[in-house]
């Protein structure tokens, strides 16, 4: 029997992250709305439901509410955050808001045993959590008990055993929370009774079917903009369609150092797809002149892109869909009602930046996997490492790099600092330990000396996070050594910029890009 877990989404900007860490024990769940059609729940033949944190308070009166048909089901729940709290409320226990609020870490102390904690956490351990909460549950419905506690929260954990429901006010979705993943896991497995059914090959195989469903004897485009993502979704259509499928690579001139050619190189040497490049820089680069603000920007591109593929597609006979290598992370930072209520960050021009009406169908075989699941599907068809490992490279390209207005100087100035910075990482052997690095261009200009006079040239930001999924992200801890050797480098071989900084936040509170 295979193990199915639903996912009840109201509104947390992290719930993939759930559905990613479940998938990645070996776990089939999908994510629905709280609102979604109960048959559709029936029908899905859930084996456990986990209730999503939102932005609410169980007191608002517009709060979303878990429907007592999903208690009728029988099965076990996990509720996080906002999901414990609505199961408090909901099943007869107190919540009220809190004189002081947790954000961030925070630490937990065991005080009673359960399934879900079962040989994770023993009695009296102290475990660091990410909490995200600005209420408290007072009191428990009848029949819990209190597994964990904060100085502040009495009921941090609490657990019905018997009835296999459980709450944690803490996120164990997010890397911050250690314990977290093996929390999921226990639930999964122990609470549940889950298997290990679900992987990569499996994935590729369903979604070739339905690709081939979707598109019948039609034709694809698909846009290659040099990256992982779009490498993957080309190869998993063209083992769905065959010579139904046509990539264009369009060179924006918004890209690094050798970038177009380097990918066309290694495309056209390992696979036999029909590939056309076009060089339309000069199109991109005249109709965001003068243009500074960064949405406005992601939209430009995204309506470019979908000019110049109409324009392709007419050439090659007709083509009805176009494909793209959309990830969830592009998803969830763009649009503000995936799933729930989600409030929107900024727009990827794969998604956000599309025009309203659009001539050819969208194919997103990628649209609900995290990058880390895109490079395993990527082995799975094959690709070499040399792809594969490529850092992440945004569509909208260095235009989100280059703060404020773009003009040719500037982009030539940003492509030669963001040349020698990657050098230097490789030279140093890291390239592999990091999820991104790139440099940020600012619009401002800084007093610096060489030699014996006076400079006013820009600044430029080091840029570099490790991570496994995007979703989250920490700053690569270079050594002083290594930033002044680069540092020393950019400022001597770039004309144009004569500072040079280090960018330290980590995601969240700020996002990978800049802008």
């Amino acid at each position: 029997m295979i193990t199915r877990i639903i996912i009840m989404d109201f509104g947390s900007q992290v719930t993939e992250l759930i559905a990613r860490r479940i998938r990645k024990s070996g776990v089939y769940c999908e994510i629905f709305p709280f609102n979604i059609n109960l048959k559709v729940i029936k029908n899905f033949g859930a084996s456990g439901v986990i209730l999503s944190g939102g932005p609410y308070s169980v007191y608002d009166k517009n709060a979303p509410r878990v429907p007592n048909s999903v208690f009728d089901m029988k099965v076990p729940i996990l509720g996080i955050c906002y999901g414990a709290q609505l199961l408090c409320h909901q099943l007869g226990g107190i919540v009220a808001q809190s004189k002081e609020q947790e954000f961030g870490r925070a630490e937990i102390t065991i005080k009673n045993s359960c399934l879900l904690f079962d040989k994770l956490l023993p009695l009296g351990t102290i475990q660091t959590v990410w909490m995200s909460h600005k209420d408290r549950i007072t009191s428990v419905p009848p029949g819990f008990k209190a597994v964990a506690t904060t100085p502040s929260s009495p009921f941090a954990s609490f657990a019905n055993d018997q009835r296999r429901i459980y709450g944690l006010l803490f996120h164990p979705e997010v890397a911050h929370t250690p314990c977290g993943s093996q929390l999921l896991h226990n639930f999964t497995y122990k609470v549940v009774g889950g298997r290990a059914n679900w992987n990569m090959t499996n994935y590729k195989d369903q979604v070739i079917a339905k690709i081939r469903k979707q598109v019948g004897n039609d034709k694809v485009i698909c846009g290659l903009s040099g990256g992982v993502d779009s490498l993957v979704a080309a190869l998993l259509i063209h083992k769905a369609i065959d010579n139904q499928l046509t990539c264009i690579f369009v060179d924006n001139g918004l890209m690094r150092s050798g970038e177009a050619e380097e990918f066309n190189r290694l495309f056209r040497k390992q696979y036999n797809i029909p590939l056309i490049t076009l060089n339309a820089s000069d199109e991109f680069l005249n109709e965001l002149e003068g243009i500074d603000n960064p949405e406005v920007k992601r939209k430009i591109i995204g309506k470019l892109f979908i000019k110049i593929f109409d324009s392709e597609a007419k050439k090659i006979g007709g083509a009805k869909f176009l494909a793209q290598g959309t990830l969830y992370t592009d998803v969830i930072e763009s649009v503000s009602n995936i799933n729930g209520p989600l409030v929107s960050i900024k727009s990827h021009h794969n998604v956000g930046g599309l025009p309203n009406v659009m001539k050819m169908e969208l194919v997103e075989p990628l649209r609900k996997l995290f990058k880390d699941e895109v490079r395993a599907l990527g082995r799975e068809l094959g690709i070499p490492d040399n792809l594969i490992n490529r850092h992440p490279f945004p569509g909208p390209g260095l235009a989100i790099r280059l703060i404020g207005t773009i003009t040719k100087e500037k982009l030539s100035i940003l492509i030669s600092a963001d040349s020698i910075y990657l050098d230097e990482i490789r030279k140093a052997g890291l390239y592999d330990e990091i999820w991104q690095a790139f440099v940020v261009l600012l619009p401002m200009r800084t007093v610096g000396v060489m030699g014996d006079s006076r400079t006013y040239d820009y600044a430029c930001v080091l840029r570099a996070v490790t991570a496994s999924d995007g979703m989250t992200a920490d700053y690569y801890q270079f050594s002083h050594d290594f930033l002044g050797r680069t540092a020393t480098r950019i400022v001597n071989e770039v004309r144009g910029i004569n500072r040079v900084t280090y960018d330290i936040t980590s995601k969240p509170p700020s996002t990978i890009e800049w802008e």
